[in-house]
């Protein structure tokens, strides 16, 4: 084993694109998405995916500039502790840390029910380990085998989504015939309830889920330094506005808003609709995939941000050594440990441990996105204090501070706007003491190195 300064990168424009739009594309889109169009209307969701969208194409537009100026493995963490300052760098890094980690035991967990419609006679943490197994070597032998794997992952959601936008935009103008209606449906769902069916405010309170379907747009920054990075953030937009937004329409169009979000998918409900032969098995593979894809991606960004810490000494340095292939081996296993202990949360108290564990992952991705748009604010103000010239950077972050500013301002609405809906509430309620409790065990741990520090050289002075 060994320790390295930076992590290998060997990933071509193709891996790091798909990388970038199949992180995206996941379980919030294949599953979550019936929520939104349930609680906000077909007109609120279209919306909610437009304002989410911008969110994260400004904060991208931020990363970009930062990332291209700072190449670092495990970015913004080092991004936070540079510029924000280091309690801030920790505490973003162990979010984003355990934003993964969780995620992967929901998704292990996902994968053996999802694979239980098939083999009803083979127990699910069977299939949650054979997954664990797979993820784990996926990451295990070189960055290609995990770029490789991942970019077949998204072209699989990416061909399931065009062909769902293909075939329900037919549907939309009657083209092709659908269950429950004679007549082209067209946009008559946006209106004949009223454009706001549920009152105004149910935009307002999915946000928080919109911004949850978006994340993982940020995981083209652990590649920090690919030439390829400007291109991929620029394409962010319009990937986001075809697939989400592109969807979110068709689904809104020919899903009654009642029934959307209480059964099954959108994505299967729509297909069901359309009469096409095994449907529900279709869409099944696809929606395992997207899981698969999902738990692939954050072992290896849970790693990187692993990585990082210990490769700064703020967490044993023996985590950041890695092998011969330059994998870090040690930040690997324990990334994977934390994935498989939230699965057994899961299973053994979906109310208590795993509930709280949940509600934290899941506000710390805007937490992380918050954080990113005041390092860039910071950075381009320092830089320029400096005495250096915006043509010596090689990215620029575009209308700066406008920018900057949205995403700040629109990522921490979305985090106060929940306060408004009871049921996501409790996220609020358990993430702002865990951020308490992240920035107080950094000070500890700061004290507790001086002390120690201070003893040996009494010591040696003795």
């Amino acid at each position: 084993m060994t320790k390295k300064t930076h992590l290998a990168r060997e990933m071509s424009a193709r891996h790091i694109q798909m990388i970038a739009l199949g992180g995206v594309i996941g379980t919030g889109l294949f599953l979550s998405s019936g929520y939104t169009i349930h609680q906000a209307g077909p007109l609120g969701t279209v919306i909610a995916y437009l304002i989410g969208a911008l969110i994260v194409y400004a904060v991208m537009l931020c990363l970009g500039e930062l990332s291209v100026a700072m190449p670092y493995t495990g970015a913004f963490h080092v991004y936070a502790k540079n510029l924000i300052g280091p309690a801030t760098g920790f505490t973003v890094a162990i979010l984003y840390w355990l934003t993964w980690t969780i995620a992967m035991g929901s998704e292990f967990t996902a994968a053996g029910l999802i694979m239980k419609r098939w083999f009803p006679q083979i127990p699910v943490w069977c299939w949650s380990l054979l997954f664990i197994v797979i993820i784990l070597l996926s990451n295990i032998f070189t960055v290609k085998a995990f770029a490789e794997s991942e970019f077949w992952f998204a072209v699989i959601k990416v061909v399931a989504i065009c062909a769902f936008i293909l075939l329900g935009a037919l549907a939309v103008i009657g083209l092709i015939p659908i269950q429950g209606y004679h007549h082209a449906p067209l946009l008559n769902n946006f209106t004949k309830d009223g454009l706001f069916p549920g009152g105004f405010s149910g935009l307002f309170m999915t946000m928080l889920t919109v911004n949850f379907a978006f994340s993982g747009t940020e995981l083209i920054a652990i590649t920090a330094g690919e030439k390829t990075l400007p291109k991929a953030i620029h394409t962010t937009l319009w990937r986001l506005v075809i697939f989400f937004v592109g969807s979110m329409i068709v689904m809104a169009s020919l899903i009654p808003y009642q029934k959307a979000g209480v059964t099954q998918s959108p994505f299967v409900y729509v297909f069901s609709q359309l009469g096409i032969p095994y449907a529900a098995d279709l869409m099944n593979f696809v929606v395992l995939t997207a899981i698969i894809s999902a738990a692939n991606s954050g072992l290896y960004a849970s790693t990187r941000m692993l990585w990082s810490l210990a490769n700064e000494g703020t967490i044993p340095a023996v985590i950041a050594k890695t092998n011969k292939r330059g994998i870090p081996v040690f930040a690997l296993l324990l990334s994977m440990l934390g994935g498989v202990l939230a699965l057994l949360s899961s299973i053994y108290a979906p109310g208590t441990v795993y509930l709280v564990l949940v509600s934290v992952s899941g506000l710390a991705v805007v937490f992380v996105w918050i954080a990113i748009s005041l390092c860039e604010l910071i950075f381009r103000r320092r830089f320029l204090a400096a005495g250096h010239q915006l043509s010596e950077l090689k990215y620029r972050t575009p209308w700066y501070p406008i920018v900057p500013w949205f995403a700040f301002i629109a990522s921490s609405l979305s985090c106060i706007l929940i306060w408004f809906d009871p049921q996501q509430r409790i996220a609020l309620y358990c993430t702002i003491p865990f951020v308490i409790v992240c920035y107080a065990a950094y000070y500890l741990q700061t004290l507790w190195r001086k002390y120690t520090t201070k003893k040996k050289v009494s010591t040696v002075v003795k």
